[in-house]
């Protein structure tokens, strides 16, 4: 049987060659964001002691948060997502490990006083095995280990406060390629320190030894602005930081790349760049002077606390600047949170309503497992996935950030987590939801917290003794007002149960809980 074939001339064959050259150079030519991402560069910012309601996305009325409050209108706003716990180092474990307060290894501050004087900062100075706090085992699995097994180039910039210098426990030997900031959360009580760290190495600045929780001198005029001009220096930390996070954009832009930005602010002391205390100074006029201070006084406290946040999202608008004049922001996956609730010192939260819709007083804030201290603003920006202007009721919490990083960036690998991953819900696709959320906090006299549906229950005063719950239904008491405990004892026995479910005794005796661990 013959075979036949068809004749291609010369003539067609050219024809044919350069109508593929047209289509190649027609693909090649599409914007970035008509073609299909594969994995995004991420951008984690994690704020410091940022309230539930200090963004004007979130309802603030009296700070200005003008680039972060874009990021949510393009982006994805969530309303119900949980820190880890009411203070810094517990919480950023929760994040970098994914596992709940009562699987993870810190579950309070833990300054590891047994060294020496590790308040003393001119000591910490002379001296850097004072610094830092305590160390997580160095068989700790990371969120920057699981990127760097997905071939991300990895990066910390910002505050650590999980392991002292010279430990096993430092950025550079927990999965991050490279570290710019504050080793220990005691020396980012001042925002001007004499030093801070890069990679594994003291970075000196030009900043005199002006140590944290200082007054005014006697004789200082409390009405003379020069009476606090020692509590400015030359350099100022925050933004040294973003320098090095927008080298690290910059140096990266051809690989992908995953950075934390812990930034201190706006925690305490009241320290911000001059020009935006000013603006703040002109907005909200004349104020009493802080002087009776647990940080630094301040003449302007008020417009000092504003200046803080602004200043911050003046830095979130340079990020998104700067990768968008790489190529880099249709693809990139930009989370911002902060670590648990706002202060209850030296700030007057309460003046700008910082927990709204929370309680916003000492006791329900920072420290506290009632929502105000660990209910926290949530916003995802990915332009080429998410749906701009989105919004997500979905209760998550800082355990699920790990899970969701590792989907995003195509991990397949196991680890141990206590989350979800919540990229279903970023692509608006169908999501799982947690029976339950679970925190455990050894600090403030122990504390326990359940969420489950609409119920919260907590137990307080554990140290003291106390094992008795507390219980509200959030639907309809958002404030934790009216303890229902007593009305719904089938509840109770349920949320009794997971807390004795859930908590795993700790080995470190500042870990424990009375009665649940000895």
């Amino acid at each position: 049987m013959e075979r036949s074939f068809i004749k291609i001339t010369k003539y067609q064959r050219r024809i044919f060659l350069f109508l593929a050259a047209v289509l190649l150079f027609m693909a090649s030519c599409l914007p970035v964001q008509q073609q299909k991402p594969d994995r995004p560069n991420i951008i984690y910012i994690l704020a410091d002691d940022l309230g539930y309601g200090e963004l004007g996305c979130y309802g603030q009325q009296k700070i200005e948060t003008p680039n972060i409050d874009k990021l949510a209108a393009t982006g994805m706003r969530f309303t119900q997502h949980y820190a880890g716990s009411p203070v810094c180092a517990p919480s950023r474990c929760n994040l970098l490990t994914g596992l709940h307060p009562g699987h993870a290894f810190v579950r309070a501050n833990h300054e590891w006083g047994s060294r020496g004087n590790v308040w003393g900062y001119r000591d910490m100075i002379a001296d850097s095995t004072l610094e830092g706090q305590y160390p997580m085992p160095d068989t700790t699995f990371t969120l920057a280990h699981l990127l760097k097994q997905a071939g991300y180039t990895t990066a910390m910039v910002g505050k650590w406060g999980l392991g002292a210098p010279h430990t096993h426990s430092i950025p550079n030997h927990m999965g991050f390629d490279y570290f710019f900031g504050y080793n220990c959360q005691r020396q980012a009580h001042t925002y001007y320190p004499v030093h801070l760290y890069e990679n594994e190495k003291r970075f000196y600045i030009n900043n005199d030894t002006v140590k944290p929780h200082l007054g005014l001198r006697k004789g200082d005029d409390p009405e003379d602005p020069s009476s606090y001009s020692r509590f400015t220096l030359d350099e100022y930390a925050p933004t040294l930081m973003q320098q090095k996070v927008l080298e690290f954009i910059e140096k990266n832009k051809e690989e992908d790349f995953f950075m934390f930005y812990a930034t201190p602010l706006p925690h305490l002391p009241l320290q911000a760049p001059q020009q935006w205390i000013d603006y703040y100074t002109d907005k909200f006029g004349e104020e009493e002077a802080l002087l009776k201070a647990s940080y630094y006084p301040h003449p302007n406290p008020k417009a000092a606390y504003a200046a803080m946040i602004s200043y911050l999202d003046e830095q979130v608008g340079e990020m998104v600047e700067k990768l968008k004049e790489l190529g880099l922001y249709e693809n990139t996956l930009i989370i911002f949170s902060s670590d648990n609730g706002p202060t209850y010192v030296d700030a007057d939260t309460q003046w700008f309503n910082s927990a709204d819709p929370f309680v916003t007083e000492s006791g329900r804030t920072k420290g506290y497992l009632y929502e105000g201290g660990i209910r926290v603003p949530m916003i995802a920006s990915w332009p080429a996935v998410i749906e701009g202007g989105s919004q997500s009721d979905h209760v998550s919490a800082f355990w699920d950030i790990m899970p969701t990083l590792a989907e995003a960036a195509n991990n397949r690998n196991s680890f141990r987590t206590d989350g979800l991953s919540f990229l279903p819900t970023l692509k608006n696709s169908e999501q799982e939801e947690h029976p339950y959320l679970y925190w455990e906090f050894a600090g403030y006299q122990g504390q326990q917290a359940v969420r489950k549906g609409p119920w919260k229950a907590i137990r307080k005063n554990i140290q003291k003794g106390n094992m008795e719950l507390e219980l509200y239904h959030l639907e309809n008491d958002i404030t934790e007002s009216t303890d229902v405990a007593a009305q719904y004892p089938e509840i109770i026995q349920q949320m009794e149960d997971i807390m004795k479910n859930e908590h795993a005794s700790s080995p470190i005796k500042r870990f424990q809980l009375k009665g649940l661990d000895n």
